[in-house]
């Protein structure tokens, strides 16, 4: 198997579901035994837990940049970032190392794209529901997109950074999403594409009103192909 590295800490929620994702991906593949080789890169996440200046990003990005380096060092051959909101960084990261980094945004539309899914509203941080780095990737694949509701940005910008970054995982988080999910339902969404990790605390992806795409599941999925040689 090929060594991966993932740059983690934000959050390390986050980063516990790739870790056990992966892990238990390989064992399907290659036997209850088997373990993939893993570099982390366990940052603070203090470092990004507030980003809303072009400054605070920039300070973010050199960040990432020396742990996609360290992580090429220590023998990495590929590098997934497990924050969907930290792919605003990808282009940087990618300049930085010689190595592959593996997009989230590619995996899911590519997935997406072989289900002939028609309308979808992603959900995720205020950068991922409104910015162009990940929307703008989603579409490349034939993705389309419906435009975001604002109050719901909102919504779930302070409930990702105030209670599920923490592994805060509450009955009124539970409803909030259910009630979110079902108005983009009642307006003409076929499938949900969960682009924030700790959304899964309050999702579930396996039963739901729409068809879910969980970003992070499939982002493991593609990176155990990598590692099993796939």
């Amino acid at each position: 198997m090929r060594k991966l590295g993932l740059i983690g800490g934000i959050s390390w929620i986050s980063t516990r579901t790739y870790y056990e994702q992966i892990n238990r991906l390989v064992q399907k593949r290659e036997g209850a035994r088997a373990s993939p080789p893993l570099v982390i890169e366990c940052l603070d996440f203090r470092d990004f837990s507030r980003l809303e200046t072009d400054e605070e990003w920039s300070r973010a990005t050199a960040v990432l940049v020396e742990a996609a380096k360290r992580l090429e060092q220590a023998g990495a051959g590929n590098i997934l970032i497990t924050a969907n909101a930290m792919h605003r960084a990808f282009d940087d990261i990618v300049q930085a190392v010689s190595i592959p980094v593996l997009h989230i945004a590619d995996c899911t539309g590519a997935r997406m794209s072989e289900k002939a899914s028609q309308k979808s509203a992603i959900l995720g941080t205020r950068a991922v529901m409104t910015e162009s780095f990940m929307r703008e990737r989603l579409v490349s694949h034939g993705v389309d997109l419906m435009p975001p509701e604002p109050g719901h940005v909102e919504q779930l910008e302070r409930l990702i950074s105030e209670e599920l970054k923490l592994g805060k995982a509450s009955r009124d988080a539970e409803r909030s999403l259910k009630s979110i999910i079902t108005w983009y339902e009642q307006h003409g969404a076929k499938s949900i594409i969960l682009a924030c990790t700790e959304l899964e605390l309050v999702v579930d992806v396996d039963a739901n009103v729409l068809p879910i795409y969980d970003t992070a599941r499939i982002h493991c999925e593609g990176a155990v192909d990598w590692i099993c040689g796939g």
